[in-house]
C-alpha cells in the first residue's frame, strides 16, 4: 500500500480532514450573505467525507457539487448523505480541483474548507473565479500567519510546507486584486483544530497502527502526524487557518 492509500485508510472514518468546525461554517456563512430561502447552486471544493458539506446541504436551499479527488472519501460521504436524507441536495464527484466541470458563471458560491492549499490560493481564486456569477460569493479556508514575527522553528517548518503562507492583510490582497470584494474574515479558534480534528486523530493512532501490523509506513505517519500536533500545541498563537469570504465583482 502506498502513501496516498494508507493516509486515506488514516483519515477516512474521521468526521473531517482538517481544522474547522460546523459553527464556523455557519458564521462563514452568515458573513457571506447566503440567502436561506433562495435555490443556490455551490460547489464544495475539497470535501473531503464532507464535514462542511452536510452542514452547507441542512441550512441551505442549494444543488450542490461536493468534489474530492479521492473517491474513497466521498463514498463515506453517500453513506453519511442516505443517513441524512439529503441525497436529492448533493451529487458527489471524484475530481482535481484544477479541472471543474462547470460553465462560466455557473455557480453562486464556491466554498473550499482546508483544501485551497493544494493549488495555492493566488491561483486558486484565479482560477475559480469564472465559474461564479457576478456578486457570487466564495468562502475558502486558508493557512495564515497570526502575528508579525514568528519564532524560527515554526517559521521555517511552515515555508518549507507552504511558502505561500502570509498575514491576513497580505490574503486580502490578493482577494481584491483577483477581482473580488472582501466581505468578511475570521480565524479558526483553537477548538478547530484540537478537539475538532487533533484529539480525534491521537484516538486513532493505536488502532491505525495495529492495523497496519506496526509498519514502517504507518509508523511514519504517526510521526508526523505527532510532529504536527505537537507545533500546533506549541505554537498555536502564531498561525492558523484565516477564513475568507469574498463577492465576485
Amino acid at each position: 500500500m502506498d502513501d496516498f492509500q494508507l493516509l486515506i485508510q488514516f483519515h477516512i472514518n474521521a468526521e473531517r480532514q482538517g481544522p474547522g468546525g460546523e459553527r464556523e461554517t455557519l458564521q462563514a456563512m452568515e458573513l457571506a450573505g447566503l440567502d436561506r430561502s433562495k435555490k443556490l447552486k455551490i460547489a464544495d471544493i475539497g470535501c473531503g467525507t464532507g464535514a462542511s458539506t452536510l452542514v452547507l446541504a441542512e441550512n441551505l436551499n442549494a444543488d450542490i457539487t461536493a468534489i474530492d479527488l479521492f473517491p474513497e472519501f466521498l463514498e463515506v460521504l453517500k453513506s453519511r448523505l442516505r443517513k441524512r436524507e439529503l441525497e436529492s441536495q448533493v451529487t458527489p464527484r471524484a475530481l482535481s480541483m484544477e479541472e471543474l466541470p462547470f460553465d462560466p458563471e455557473e455557480l453562486d458560491v464556491i466554498w473550499s474548507e482546508g483544501a485551497i492549499y493544494n493549488m495555492g490560493f493566488e491561483r486558486g481564486v484565479q482560477k475559480w473565479r469564472p465559474f461564479l456569477k457576478k456578486g457570487g460569493i466564495l468562502a475558502v479556508s486558508e493557512i495564515t500567519w497570526l502575528t508579525a514575527a514568528r519564532p524560527p522553528e515554526i517559521e521555517e517548518h511552515w515555508k518549507r510546507e507552504y511558502p505561500e503562507i502570509a498575514r491576513v492583510s497580505e490574503k486580502i490582497k490578493v482577494l481584491e486584486d483577483a477581482g473580488y470584494k472582501p466581505l468578511g474574515y475570521f480565524p479558526l479558534p483553537t477548538s478547530c483544530w484540537i478537539a475538532n480534528y487533533y484529539s480525534p486523530i491521537e484516538d486513532r493512532f493505536e488502532s491505525f497502527l495495529k492495523g497496519q501490523n506496526n509498519s514502517e509506513q504507518a509508523i511514519q505517519i504517526v510521526d508526523g502526524e505527532k510532529k504536527e500536533i505537537e507545533l500546533y500545541k506549541k505554537y498555536h498563537d502564531h498561525y492558523s487557518y484565516g477564513f475568507y469570504i469574498g463577492q465576485k465583482l
